[in-house]
């Protein structure tokens, strides 16, 4: 029986592990395409030969630690990603252990390959000034306009990742009583998340608005279709730049569409509501996740300090308390 070489392995694990037994997203696809590309070209560089001519012995551990240390090195890649190219490289290599055992000792080796520390930066969100500067620096008056304020509304209310958002079609929301809009976010998980009486009222006359084109998205572009993640941070970047015209407290700011989620999920933590329940809302699949918001929160542990007992700092020299004082103090 012929050995399989390193470019049917790959095949197979890009066919048959990730896309049939797994069904991983077209994101994670694409992560692990990248990766992938990245390392072969590192290793034709490195033995002269081209990828469909390596063999899976070439990719051993000394290649794949040279790889991710050149990522840092000259490609300037944060620990972060370094640390994602390695769990793409890990998962290739659990794969092959079982087609390929023979191959088991060269194998562990490259799965012994540690993550590296990287430093997690606090998040950030936008404070309730600035959510009402994003949404007055909006003009109303153009279809466009209608549209990217009941966008931004909708992401800085129901905390929907991007994809979940620009994905939304207009049988995805339902108003009048309960109002929700419904997704299918991360991981295939279907969901639905509540809709405020002001964000209802808004989708309401955003949906009774004769649109230019026919189209199935909540959201749509100019020309009908699905809006790119592009697309959504220019915009976003628009209406910041004209925000910042009124609020200063932006000009520092670095405004993502990820962040809009994060402002959701601030609001509901700066509301009293527990942790586990935004977890929920948020569709993660731990609750630990939900720890970064706890952990960015500065007006909440200021709360925490103002209900702490004070340490009394007054500096002086200790002096002993009087005798008679002191035998009253014992009796």
């Amino acid at each position: 029986m012929q050995k399989p070489d390193l470019s049917s392995l790959l095949e197979a694990f890009f066919h048959k592990r990730l896309i049939s037994q797994r069904r991983v997203s077209p994101h994670t696809i694409a992560s692990y395409r990248d990766t992938f590309r990245l390392l072969l070209v590192f290793a034709q560089q490195r033995f002269n030969r081209p990828p469909s001519q390596l063999a899976l012995k070439d990719l051993g551990p000394s290649l794949v630690s040279d790889f991710l240390d050149q990522l840092e090195a000259e490609r300037n890649n944060t620990a972060c990603t370094r640390n994602l190219r390695l769990a793409a490289i890990r998962s290739f290599f659990r794969f092959v252990a079982l087609e390929t055992p023979e191959q088991s000792g060269m194998i562990q080796r490259v799965l012994a390959i540690p993550s590296k520390r990287c430093q997690r930066p606090l998040i950030g969100f936008l404070t309730h000034a600035e959510v009402e500067a994003l949404l007055g620096a909006v003009d109303s008056k153009s279809w466009l306009g209608r549209r990217d304020y009941a966008l931004l509304l909708v992401a800085m209310q129901t905390g929907l990742r991007l994809s979940e958002l620009t994905g939304l079609c207009r049988e995805d929301v339902t108003l009048g009583p309960g109002a929700h809009i419904q997704c299918v976010g991360k991981g295939r998980k279907q969901r639905c998340t509540p809709l405020s009486k002001t964000t209802r009222r808004v989708l309401e006359a955003w949906m009774k608005e004769p649109w230019p084109l026919a189209s199935k998205f909540l959201f749509p572009s100019l020309s009908g279709g699905r809006l790119s993640a592009d697309a959504v941070q220019d915009l976003v970047n628009k209406h910041v730049a004209a925000a910042r015209l009124k609020c200063l407290s932006l000009v520092k700011k670095r405004v993502t569409p990820h962040l809009l989620r994060h402002t959701a999920a601030m609001e509901l933590l700066q509301a009293g509501i527990d942790r586990a329940m935004i977890a929920l809302w948020l569709g993660h699949e731990s609750v630990e996740t939900t720890q970064i918001y706890l952990d960015a929160n500065l007006a909440l542990k200021e709360e925490i300090l103002a209900k702490a007992r004070p340490i009394n700092g007054k500096a002086g020299r200790y002096r002993p308390t009087d005798d008679l004082l002191q035998f009253l103090r014992n009796l």
